[in-house]
């Protein structure tokens, strides 16, 4: 057949068929309904593929690659935004509450001394962890709770997958995959229940915390913040309620069980649920062992002991000073006192004893006070701060109240300065009158001729009531006043003889600053009980002028050689003893070269106690602070300059033996001297820039039997003329004693101030 012709019905036979005609397609079948399908050829396959590599396709794809990326990115941003506004939907992290916390009263030391609770009666107590808290406590809590704690930037993933992980292998949790930072998110922010927004939630707030917090802060917000059971919130809390200490130093057993507690607080509270916590306390030494974090044989010790049943109160030492404290500082967390805790510790229970064995109703204050610098180192305020019957919460260390005789070594001081009179001067214990005022000693008793050393020693009332006499009771009332001492006089009435012997009024605090000022050498501080203090308060502490350092030398040596109380050691505080009009308070103030000690016993509401006298009931208390306070009294100073160590038959005449001025009367019309200018207690000022001549002070005298001899702060410095004047160099600047001695012994004394 040739080229073109067909078959006979029409078609071409296979045979007939080119194997490639140009433009035409290889028939490779039927269709369903006859049709036959068109398949591309090879060489049109390769065609479509070069067309695929052609630019256009390659532009055609990249559009296609930068579309989806470009949705990609607006669906990052999208939810990035929606991230982000869900965030600033949750509002600041409250953290100016959180760090709210008990306000604590704290020692010199840093010890706790009282804790108050807060407003809606939660205990939660600062603490930091790297002072605060056991190194064993830290270690099982980041082993337990969040191992990568360091590491991580406040959210594990590793931790929440292993949790995941855990939860679908056992369907119920195993380990929670919160880290620490998320957990003090949902104790910043409670959730109300547990889903999938409030772990949102923790998520967005930790990694906020992380970025606002130090680690460190964050581990001491959450050590405060974690709750234990009940109104107990923070380790400190926790471990001083249960365990009776701070958490400073823990067992094994005991940290095991304050890591447990937060987990389940209240199904776990020691009070209600000792068993349940045993468990959890033992659930975590199991862990602990099986990541080698503990032995199993310190685990087993651990198990063994006993878990307390019971809450402990919380400590309350120096409530009155705590309560003044917090009364005065405001807004401030933690207030520290100058107080020592161990000191306060032993001396309160040694007020409450005593004070029970002195009978009902009877109150003891004690006072601790460092001489150097001021600072009260113990306050009793009373026997016991919650009985009602003996006044507790009545602070008598700051209670007004007769001295008794605690005043007279302020006379002897100042006749000692005036130097009229010498501790180993004579003076007479006779009965004597001032007017109507006819004073007697507390034995109804008088000695006769007695040194003045022991007339102080025994606390006689006649001597003292002549020395005061002569000193003036105007001027003590203001040595005191300038010393610091708030006396109270009765309304309307002006210092007087009676004051000697108590009718004055007067707190043991004060008391205790004016003795201190015997062992400092005539200054005294004001006290302080509050340690933080500006520039302005420690001004207002500068020494302040009691008497002269010599004068203080002697009251101090005098003091020292007191017959002490039964079974006590002599020669070792120097101490005075006082009892009031009415057996109404008794008082023994004592000092050695360290402290000084006060003690008030009596009834706060007044009322007079047959017998109760200051050697009998407040000395042996004095003496037995002393002792407990731990270390051997100290010694007193040495001598100053300027002081006379003599016995009484090497010194001058006229100090032999104290005569009031009236039995000064000479043979013939000659009286005793008298200086006549200056006067006692006047202002001189003196121009040293005129010359030495200029500058000469003129004095005075009036009678007196010849030679005269002149005294300047007991250093001679020539007699007086024929005349009875001289002038004198005067000393610098300061209060001088001028002394006029005659050839008889009489002497007659001033004190002024040069300016």
């Amino acid at each position: 057949m040739s080229e073109g012709e067909t078959s006979g019905n029409g078609r071409m036979t296979e045979s007939q068929t080119p194997s490639s005609w140009p433009g035409l397609t290889r028939l490779r079948g039927r269709s369903r309904f006859g049709a036959a399908k068109a398949r591309p050829s090879t060489a049109a396959r390769e065609d479509d593929v070069d067309a695929r590599d052609k630019p256009g396709h390659d532009e055609r794809r990249g559009r296609v690659a930068k579309r989806v990326a470009a949705i990609a990115l607006l669906m990052i941003v999208f939810l990035a935004t929606a991230l982000t506004a869900w965030t600033i939907s949750l509002g600041p992290l409250p953290l100016q509450q959180a760090k709210a916390v008990s306000t604590t009263v704290v020692d010199r030391h840093g010890k706790l001394l009282r804790a108050y609770a807060m407003a809606d009666g939660r205990w939660r107590l600062p603490v930091h962890a790297n002072k605060d808290v056991d190194p064993t406590y830290l270690k099982l809590l980041l082993a337990y709770e969040d191992q990568r704690f360091y590491d991580h930037h406040g959210v594990d993933p590793r931790a929440l997958a292993r949790a995941a992980v855990q939860l679908g292998a056992h369907g119920h949790i195993v380990s929670g995959g919160s880290t620490i930072t998320m957990q003090l998110a949902r104790l910043l922010e409670p959730r109300a229940q547990r889903s999938l927004q409030a772990k949102l939630r923790q998520i967005v707030r930790a990694i906020e915390l992380e970025r606002r917090m130090s680690k460190d802060e964050i581990l001491d917000l959450y050590l405060t913040l974690a709750p234990y059971g009940g109104n107990l919130e923070g380790i400190r809390s926790a471990s001083i309620a249960y365990f009776g200490k701070e958490p400073k130093r823990l067992s094994l057993a005991e940290a095991a069980l304050l890591v447990a507690l937060p987990q389940s607080p209240e199904t776990r509270r020691l009070d209600r649920h000792p068993e349940a916590a045993r468990r959890g306390r033992d659930r975590v030494l199991d862990r602990m062992v099986s990541e080698n974090v503990i032995s199993a044989d310190d685990a087993a010790q651990a198990k063994a002991q006993a878990v307390p049943a019971l809450r402990k109160p919380m400590p309350i030492l120096a409530p009155h000073a705590a309560d003044q404290a917090t009364s005065l500082v405001k807004d401030q967390p933690v207030i520290q006192l100058t107080l020592d805790a161990t000191l306060q510790k032993v001396l309160e229970p040694l007020a409450r004893d005593r004070a029970i064995a002195l009978g009902p109703n009877i109150s003891v204050g004690i006072i601790v006070v460092d001489n150097d610098s001021g600072d009260v180192l113990a306050h009793v305020g009373s026997a016991d701060y919650f009985d009602e019957r003996r006044a507790g919460q009545v602070d008598m260390t700051r209670a007004v109240r007769s001295p008794g005789s605690t005043l007279k070594p302020f006379i002897y001081g100042l006749a000692f300065e005036d130097g009229f009179v010498h501790p180993e001067s004579l003076i007479e214990d006779r009965p004597v009158r001032f007017g109507s005022y006819a004073p007697e000693n507390f034995d109804m008793t008088f000695q006769g001729t007695v040194p003045v050393r022991k007339a102080l020693q025994l606390s006689l009332n006649v001597p003292a009531i002549v020395l005061l006499d002569r000193v003036g009771a105007s001027r003590l009332s203001s040595r005191l006043k300038q010393a610091g001492a708030n006396l109270v006089l009765p309304k309307d009435e002006a210092p007087g003889l009676a004051m000697g012997l108590g009718g004055v009024g007067v707190t043991l605090q004060d008391l205790a600053q004016l003795y201190a000022g015997f062992p400092r050498l005539g200054t005294t501080r004001r006290l302080r009980e509050i340690m933080a203090g500006d520039g302005a308060q420690e001004e207002a502490r500068e020494p302040m002028r009691l008497m002269d350092s010599a004068a203080a030398w002697q009251v101090g040596n005098v003091l020292l050689g007191t017959p002490p109380p039964e079974n006590a050691a002599r020669n070792r505080i120097a101490f005075k003893t006082g009892t009031s009009y009415g057996y109404r308070d008794a008082w023994s103030v004592g000092f050695d070269g360290r402290v000084t000690i006060g003690v008030w016993v009596g009834r706060p509401d007044g009322a007079p106690v047959p017998g109760l006298i200051g050697r009998v009931a407040a000395a042996p208390i004095l003496f037995d602070a002393f002792a407990r306070g731990g270390k051997l009294p100290a010694a007193l100073p040495k001598p100053p300059k300027g002081a006379l160590v003599a016995s009484n038959s090497k010194l001058p005449l006229p100090l032999r033996r104290f005569r009031p001025l009236g039995e000064l009367v000479r043979t013939g019309a000659e009286q005793a001297p008298h200086i006549q200018f200056p006067l006692n207690g006047s202002h001189i000022d003196v121009d040293r820039a005129a010359g030495l001549e200029a500058a000469a002070m003129p004095v005075k005298v009036s009678g007196g039997v010849l030679p005269l001899t002149m005294l300047v702060n007991g250093l001679p410095v020539g007699e007086i003329d024929s005349r009875r004047q001289r002038l004198i160099d005067p000393p610098g600047p300061g209060f001088a004693r001028l002394t006029v001695i005659d050839a008889t012994g009489a002497a007659d004394t001033v004190v002024v101030r040069i300016q």
